[in-house]
């Protein structure tokens, strides 16, 4: 069997060559303006996936670090006055981050990179998105507003106005930490909320980055607080602070509902942005060369660690065998290797417990006695790396087409017809993205308005827009992001009535 191809590594540059200042550097948290240490001292290694090296020691936060970051932020809201600034300066703060953020674009996207093993391709492109975003919402912060409703009465003017929550917890992956983070740090801040955000604890350098960017850009001490650690007891702490108002989290369906259940202890608002295991559905009549980059697109991108993957490939029986040879074939010649070299299509895992949570779903398929088209090993080499991988001819009610894998790893399913695609396609209990591949402008219709997902793309995958809210159904979330509407999940409605000359009689009558 043929198999992907791995880059030369050529002559290392050492640790201080790629990780520069931060080889050996010990991280601080941001917490009311100040860079500071975990109370209790304690640290934690940022490894790099493809060199397998640890760089850089972090913060160990805990629960005591968490209540300090509530507090700061709860005092620049409650006395600070950052919920009354002028909306003006708020999107005037908003714009320098942004061009601080150009400015050190190169170093954000390396810093991710380092982290988490995805490519610079990607990540040196998502920074300008970021940089968008940041001036999307600085414009949305300008144009924040309520409306003037008449009522039946006479005599009364009444009207809504929207108003921050208050201090919000961005709880934040690490397959893509500044993206997401943006998705919640920017309209939130636009609407004049206060914020903690707890990165993952793989990818927190830089998120710590962009805090030196928030601080330089002149945001108010408190008005944004970083705090590093694990999801216990750190971001469990957050999750169930009295003082936290709003919770804004992207990660697993399971975490997912333990926050949702610590929010509704204390009637907290929560957004959840959770798994997937989305259809990606290509019809006989498609463009089967586009379609199939597509299906690459969708599951070998970012090394299938993206919660929109399209990890279910639906594929009309009339074309499988032809569908199946491409992708397979394709998929063979992905050249995997360092992902800070712009040649390379395919970089490492995140972490080795995503390598072993892949490698152990490879166990799980031949145990399933699933039919293996192609990969289902480890690249024997350093670094956190698998083949790509496809299984063909997949029941829909195996565990490879029923769980989030979180990998490159591929599910070919076969389908007859348009009704039993829809009926495959929703048989899930995600609900986040789906993929339609045909060329029938009826039938794209069709299916879009019977597919059972947040975001359905037709003849293409994986594009999002700032412009355009991102969320799911069923159990892959609750809210959405980004978007025109974003700032509505970091406001309260609240309805003002003004009598302009109305008697008030008591008793009525």
């Amino acid at each position: 069997m043929s198999r992907p191809t791995l880059a030369a590594r050529g002559t290392s540059p050492g640790a201080a060559g790629r990780y520069g200042d931060n080889a050996d550097r010990d991280f601080r948290m941001l917490i009311g303006g100040d860079w500071v240490a975990s109370q209790s001292g304690g640290t934690f290694p940022c490894v790099d996936p493809f060199t397998e090296e640890s760089w850089g020691r972090i913060p160990l936060a805990d629960a005591v670090d968490a209540d300090r970051a509530v507090h700061a932020a709860r005092r620049a809201f409650d006395s600070g006055g950052w919920p009354q600034t002028a909306p003006a300066r708020r999107a005037a703060l908003l714009r320098k981050l942004a061009q601080l953020m150009e400015q050190n674009a190169d170093e954000l996207a390396r810093r991710q990179i380092l982290e988490n093993g995805k490519l610079i391709s990607e990540m040196r492109l998502g920074v300008d998105v970021l940089v968008s975003s940041c001036h999307f919402f600085a414009g949305l912060a300008e144009t924040l507003s309520g409306m003037t409703l008449p009522v039946s009465i006479p005599n009364v003017f009444s009207y809504t106005v929207r108003e921050p929550i208050g201090v919000v917890a961005a709880i934040t992956p690490w397959n893509s930490p500044l993206l997401l983070l943006a998705w919640k740090l920017f309209p939130a801040l636009a609407a004049g909320n206060t914020v903690v955000i707890k990165p993952s604890e793989v990818t927190p350098t830089s998120t710590l980055l962009l805090g030196e960017l928030i601080v330089k850009a002149g945001f108010p001490a408190g008005v944004v607080n970083i705090v590093t650690g694990f999801g216990i007891p750190t971001g469990a702490a957050l999750a169930s602070h009295p003082g936290v108002d709003k919770i804004a989290f992207t990660g697993s369906t399971a975490t997912g509902r333990a926050i949702a259940h610590a929010a509704a202890e204390r009637n907290a608002r929560f957004t959840l942005e959770l798994g997937g295991k989305s259809p990606n559905i290509i019809f006989a009549d498609a463009d089967i060369g586009n379609a199939v980059n597509g299906v690459m697109a969708g599951i070998f991108a970012a090394t299938g660690q993206t919660c929109m993957a399209g990890s279910r490939v639906l594929v009309e029986s009339r074309v499988y065998q032809q569908t199946a040879e491409l992708l397979v074939d394709r998929g063979r010649r992905i050249r995997a290797g360092d992902p800070l070299d712009p040649a390379t299509q395919l970089g490492p895992l995140a972490s080795r417990a995503q390598l072993d949570k892949v490698l152990g779903y490879f166990d799980i398929a031949r145990n399933e006695g699933l039919e293996l088209l192609s990969g289902g090993r480890r690249i024997d080499c350093k670094g956190f790396f698998v083949e790509p991988t496809i299984y063909g001819n997949v029941d829909n009610h195996c565990r490879l087409a029923r769980e989030e894998i979180f990998g490159p790893v591929a599910a070919l399913i076969r389908f007859e017809d348009e009704e039993q695609a829809v009926a495959l396609a929703n048989d899930t209990p995600y609900g986040l993205a789906a993929g339609v591949w045909t060329e029938n402008a009826q039938r794209a219709q069709r299916m879009v308005q019977r597919l059972r997902a947040g975001t359905v793309w037709v003849n293409n995958y994986r594009l999002v827009s700032y412009a355009m809210p991102f969320g799911g159904f069923k159990q892959s979330g609750l809210g959405r992001e980004i978007g025109p509407d974003a700032l509505h999940e970091y406001t309260e409605v609240k309805s003002i009535w003004i009598d302009t000359g109305n008697p008030v009689r008591f008793p009525a009558g």
